[in-house]
């Protein structure tokens, strides 16, 4: 049985939510505070963290970074905010996935399962001197160790399993986020980014291709 560690600090919507995702066959633990939160987390690591913004002690995008600091489980958002730039920042803070209050819990359900589904698996991927291993949720290149969040993770998992290949934005909002984004959304374009500054960090240029206008693709040879 999968365990969700809910931190939201008001008791009827942690009391909805524990009634909904148990119903759906989760163990759900509540924690009403960021602090709380973190402490659950350091002594029983969930499969997935609920995380509300607006929490009495700590900022939400506080305990997402901290939570991601030290911790590779999935975190979905719970915010008021609808502006696409606060929904970026969240991404950037760690988040894997925001939903915006008001919600029905079946679209928090779906978004929970999209979550899970990407972490499972057990093969490994290798593109030139690049090592995908997703079961260990690891990345390597020539042997060394890339440091990637969830999201990165998946969104080189994507385009490892098929390299050569130019996935558009909507084919990666799908199998990521299992929707398409809004119209102005970049969080794509934020991750790709992100991404492609880790690979280069470690050595791994020109892996990841940009196909203006068309998507991305993860392709064999070492140089642009």
């Amino acid at each position: 049985m999968k365990r969700i560690l809910l931190i939201e600090d008001d008791p009827e919507i942690a009391h909805l939510l524990q009634l909904e995702l148990g119903e759906a066959g989760f163990t759900v633990d509540w924690a009403p505070g960021g602090m709380s939160g973190l402490i659950r987390l350091r002594e029983a690591v969930p499969d997935l963290v609920i995380l509300d913004l607006g929490l009495p002690d700590l900022d939400g995008g506080e305990v997402a970074r901290r939570i991601r600091a030290g911790y590779e489980v999935p975190i979905i958002v719970l915010t008021a905010a609808d502006a696409v730039e606060r929904k970026v920042s969240l991404l950037s803070d760690g988040a894997d996935d925001y939903i915006v209050k008001p919600f029905h819990p079946a679209e928090l359900l779906a978004r929970i399962q999209v979550q899970l589904r990407h972490r499972e698996g057990g093969e490994q991927v290798s593109v030139g001197g690049l090592e995908v291993h997703i079961a260990k949720r690891q990345v390597f290149f020539e042997g060394q160790e890339i440091r990637l969040s969830p999201k990165e993770f998946e969104l080189l998992s994507l385009l490892a399993s098929r390299a050569g290949k130019v996935f558009s934005r909507q084919e990666i909002e799908e199998r990521l986020w299992g929707r398409q984004l809004e119209r102005d959304s970049n969080v794509v374009d934020v991750h790709i980014a992100n991404l492609r500054a880790k690979l280069r960090e470690a050595g791994a240029y020109g892996y990841l291709r940009t196909v203006r206008g068309v998507g991305y693709a993860l392709r064999q040879r070492d140089a642009e």
